[in-house]
């Protein structure tokens, strides 16, 4: 498994805060799976991955916990 973010119970801007964190400490290629509970993030964290020119390689809901997997470019 590769590197997680837990930003459940977190409010925007903190999922993509987080998440811009991680991805900085990971080489490219390489996977960031990030949870969150914050609804935003469904929209946001897709275009910033797009922005970033990284992939989201898949996104799912389970509950009220929305899962992002992102591949760093």
């Amino acid at each position: 498994m590769g590197t997680f973010v837990d930003a459940t119970g977190l409010a925007c801007p903190m999922p993509i805060v987080k998440t811009k964190k991680a991805m900085n400490e990971l080489n490219s290629g390489e996977i960031l799976e990030i949870h969150t509970t914050d609804k935003g993030a469904k929209s946001d964290l897709a275009a910033w991955a797009k922005s970033m020119g990284h992939v989201l390689v898949k996104q799912e809901e389970e509950g009220s916990v929305f899962k992002f997997w992102i591949q760093k470019a």
